[in-house]
């Protein structure tokens, strides 16, 4: 059976806060163990009034202490931010304290505007895109603590020592995603709630490109999706309205939090946001539970894919809760 995920970006509504963000993604973490979800991974956004995660590092160790065995990591950590050796350290730490349950997503995308992501940088210059690759290679070296006997860093451990590693993933929205997943033997996760039209792509190429590694015999491929379910078509509708306009304004170059569904009906609408929120409706799978069973289904047939991480966003965190409850249901997960 397709295992399904969940990704949380920790979304600020109008009239709300960070911090309420933050503890209704807790909140959710543990109702989404109950509902049967296999792992729960949260986002890393910086400079922004749209979403509260801007250190996932720190919000996966509160929610595994919130929680008693659903996997919890990074969708992702943006390694070209960051040392190597330091995010290994940080998971490292995770996995020694909440063995067994830690996951590492790895992206490259800045997660947010050019000066913000040169604002993050701990000198004058960030690290070029071409070197991600080595970056990648850094890291699991010292997760594995394996550098050979030639190496600079041969000698420079990890903390702390131990076993325990987290589970690395590779998450990308384009085909030089899936192929550095399948360069490095790692499991994949497409953002098809990003670039649905590269996801069979590049999905395919993961599988066709794939070496087998030390961590991954065989290729292992997730798609993260958009998706919302109610009681009824109707309410699943409604209730998906602002991340439809959000999505619609950010395209459009616009950033802020998500409004209520009913300032979405009275926004007065331009010509160019008509039309191009026609076409975000589209992209979500949102409809009833067994709605949503059927679409995701087919998706994940056509894909070929062993799991779904889905991204539901809705203005009234009860909505959000629900949601996820159906769709578990209607795939028949196991409940606590």
């Amino acid at each position: 059976m397709t295992r399904l995920g969940v990704l949380d970006q920790s979304p600020i509504r109008d009239g709300g806060s960070a911090a309420q963000a933050l503890m209704e993604t807790v909140d959710l973490a543990r109702a989404c163990e109950r509902f049967g979800y296999h792992r729960y991974w949260v986002a890393e956004h910086h400079n922004t009034t749209s979403f509260a995660g801007s250190a996932p590092e720190i919000l996966i160790g509160k929610i595994a202490g919130e929680t008693r065995h659903i996997r919890v990591g990074a969708g992702g950590v943006m390694l070209p931010h960051y040392s190597p050796l330091k995010v290994a350290e940080c998971f490292k730490m995770l996995e020694t304290l909440y063995p067994g349950r830690i996951d590492l997503g790895l992206g490259r995308a800045p997660g947010t505007d050019q000066r913000t992501a040169a604002a993050l940088q701990p000198g004058p210059k960030a690290y070029p895109i071409e070197v991600f690759p080595q970056q990648i290679e850094l890291l699991q070296r010292f997760l594995a603590d394996n550098f050979p006997p030639e190496h600079p860093y041969q000698g420079i451990h990890a903390m702390p020592l131990g076993p325990a590693q987290p589970e690395p993933w590779m998450l990308g929205s384009s085909i030089q995603g899936a192929l550095y997943a399948a360069e490095f033997g790692l499991p994949y996760c497409h953002a098809h709630f990003i670039t649905p039209e590269q996801s069979e792509q590049s999905v395919a190429a993961y599988r066709k490109n794939f070496k087998p590694s030390a961590r991954l015999a065989e290729p292992y491929a997730a798609l993260g999706v958009n998706a919302l379910a109610a009681d009824t078509i109707e309410q699943a509708q409604h209730i998906a309205k602002p991340r439809n306009l959000w999505v619609t304004q950010l395209l459009l170059g616009a950033r802020g939090r998500f409004i209520s569904p009913e300032m979405v009906d009275a926004h007065p609408f331009t010509l160019s946001e008509r039309g191009l929120y026609a076409s975000i409706q589209s992209r979500g799978i949102i409809g009833t539970g067994a709605e949503c069973h059927g679409e995701l289904t087919a998706l994940g047939a056509q894909h070929a894919v062993d799991e779904f991480i889905l991204l539901t966003i809705t203005y009234a965190h009860a909505d959000r809760v629900r949601s996820y409850e159906l769709i578990a249901a209607a795939f028949g997960l196991k409940s606590d």
